[in-house]
């Protein structure tokens, strides 16, 4: 759409609103969530040996309409901004090296030596996420494994590719699709990194500069500012983590909750798998 067509349509979107400004209206989340406007950010760890690793993060805007006057602007500047995100997720998926499902809200992503994984929260519903990656993923020639897990709220499926192992995991939680995909890279070494037999490791860091609680189930975990920040940097670095930063646990599902210092609770369940770290 040209920008004159743009102009057009937020300057009746401005009359219309001041006009309605005063009519209330019922909150919708899953259509007054998103303006399209993203925030975002990046980090680059360079080794002396020469390995690497970057980590992005995006989180998009919101937009809260409790007037119909705030939805005609919601509106106006979810289609203005839609153009330019679309752009963003496009190099976004290009940098991360991963195909990302459009209209997420939240995404974060690594790429380190050893693994290439990306995080995504979608309104999108699990069925629709689902035949994106499939899709995605057989185009960029993965080869998805017998033995499947696909339900109406979660979904565990494995891959084979020419680099390593990889795994797709989606759940379905708060009017959310959440998709976790990772790719190893190569076999880890380090014995740091193994759970025990027929369990699942899950290992902590904290890359913020303050200090966080995590509880899982009933166990609590704290962690200091930048405690463990190089997990995902080298394999030596995550070897090294000290115990109370590595969980062992049954496979199955399980509630998780992480404050930062000043901040509120977020609260997640994700699924753990055996001999997965």
């Amino acid at each position: 759409m040209k920008r004159r067509t743009f102009g057009i349509l937020l300057a009746g979107s401005l009359v219309a609103a001041t006009a309605a400004m005063a009519i209330p209206v019922t909150p919708d989340p899953a259509r007054d969530s998103s303006t399209g406007s993203i925030q975002a950010g990046w980090s680059h760890t360079s080794r002396s040996n020469g390995e690497v690793a970057d980590t992005w993060w995006a989180v998009r805007g919101h937009c809260s309409a409790d007037t119909l006057g705030e939805r005609l602007l919601c509106d106006a500047l979810t289609k203005l901004a839609r153009a330019g995100s679309r752009t963003f997720e496009s190099k976004m998926s290009a940098d991360v090296g991963l195909p990302l499902p459009g209209s997420w809200g939240l995404m974060t992503a690594n790429n380190s030596p050893f693994i290439r994984s990306a995080h995504v929260e979608t309104s999108r519903d699990l069925e629709a996420v689902l035949g994106f990656y499939r899709a995605a993923l057989d185009a960029w020639g993965w080869t998805e494994k017998d033995g499947a897990a696909v339900e109406a709220d979660r979904a565990v499926i494995g891959f084979t590719t020419a680099v390593g192992p990889a795994s797709l995991r989606l759940t379905r939680q708060d009017g959310k699709t959440i998709a976790d995909l990772s790719l190893r890279k190569r076999p880890v070494a380090t014995a740091g990194f193994l759970p025990k037999p027929e369990h699942g490791r899950l290992m902590l860091g904290n890359k913020t500069d303050d200090a966080a609680v995590v509880t899982v189930n009933e166990r609590t975990i704290k962690l200091a500012a930048h405690a463990g920040d190089k997990l995902m940097s080298s394999e030596s670095a995550a070897g090294e983590l000290p115990d109370d930063q590595k969980l062992d646990l049954p496979p199955g599902k399980y509630k998780v909750a992480v404050k930062v210092k000043g901040g509120s609770a977020q609260n997640r369940e994700f699924e753990v798998a055996a001999n997965e770290t």
